[in-house]
């Protein structure tokens, strides 16, 4: 039981960047745009986070951090970070008609190497004799967990003992399905996915859709790299430590079937995979078993695809227009 209790807050942590990179993703391709470049966007989501904290805690020293800034500071700089990749792939794929997968991997490319560039930069600014940045003082505000989580005994500790992104998470995926199933903006939304051209002739500016949910979930999907960082890795930086979860991120989007909500269990579910190779016997006899292990998300992924695939229910479709750019010229 005591192993049980210890596994399930550390699989919510792991799974909640999933969480913020599925749901913005998820945004994303309701409007017809194939993002691949959600890895790219979280970690220059990551890396800006870390730019601000970095310069504000300098700028502080050894004086009192005030809990607003060290928030605020970050949180703003990876949304701005976020909002530039979102902006630059839609420049290249709406207004330009880029090709979405070329784009996409290109971005993924580009962004990872735009943080270990700048994450190297700060480890050189910092003068240490280890490849990392610790932001301890800045992450302790954004791992704080109520006061009397820890009173609560084992509800605390699963339920309670996570920083205020994990909370804010869960509370923008609710939203997300919410927004897009009963609204007016999300059933625009969805008709620019499914036939933009239709929804073209029915008035429905279809770029500024595109733009407005392409930006908003690469914001999103920022804030997972951040919260990695901040809370998960206790505000340490250091270059390609963010492994392949933008990729299980983009997975998790075809295991929810394009549906914000269940991406909430579903990243928790992938999160605890993710890190059950951790939990078997160690041993050289047993290490072929952990690589195994570690592919049971992808394994899980490809079982779903397949499933919905000879299913073939039409509200467990991506979007009709996934991936193909909109010419309003054929309409």
């Amino acid at each position: 039981m005591t192993g049980f209790l210890s596994f399930i807050p550390r699989a919510v942590g792991q799974g909640i960047p999933l969480l913020f990179g599925c749901t913005g993703e998820i945004i994303t391709e309701k409007s017809g745009n194939l993002n691949l470049g959600i890895p790219g966007v979280m970690y220059v989501g990551a890396i800006s986070g870390v730019i601000g904290s970095f310069f504000y805690e300098n700028s502080v020293g050894e004086g009192a951090m005030s809990a607003a800034p060290a928030i605020m500071i970050p949180v703003l700089c990876s949304l701005f970070g976020s909002f530039l990749m979102g902006m630059l792939y839609c420049f290249l794929t709406v207004t330009l008609r880029a090709n979405q997968n070329v784009t996409g991997l290109a971005m993924t490319t580009f962004g990872v190497g735009f943080g270990n560039f700048f994450g190297g930069s700060l480890i050189r600014l910092s003068n240490l004799d280890v490849p990392t940045i610790a932001l301890s003082k800045t992450s302790a505000y954004f791992s704080a967990t109520l006061p009397f989580a820890k009173k609560l005994g084992w509800f605390g500790e699963v339920f309670l003992s996570y920083g205020f992104l994990a909370y804010l998470a869960i509370f923008i995926a609710v939203a997300a399905a919410m927004i897009i199933k009963k609204t007016r903006v999300g059933l625009h939304l969805r008709a620019v996915g499914e036939s933009p051209a239709t929804a073209d002739a029915m008035g429905i500016d279809v770029t500024v859709y595109k733009y407005s949910s392409t930006v908003l979930g690469c914001m999103i999907a920022g804030l997972g790299g951040l919260y990695y960082v901040m809370d998960y890795a206790s505000g340490v930086w250091s270059n390609d430590a963010f492994g392949d979860r933008g990729w299980l991120a983009i997975a998790l989007v075809i295991f929810t079937i394009w549906r914000a909500d269940i991406g909430i269990l579903a990243s928790i579910l992938f999160g605890g995979l993710y890190i059950l190779y951790l939990y078997i016997p160690s041993g050289m006899e047993h290490m072929e078993l952990k690589e195994l292990y570690k592919m049971i998300p992808y394994v899980v992924t490809i079982i779903v695809l397949i499933v919905t695939s000879m299913r073939n229910r039409r509200e467990d479709q991506p979007p009709a227009s996934l991936g193909l750019n909109y010419f309003r010229e054929e309409r």
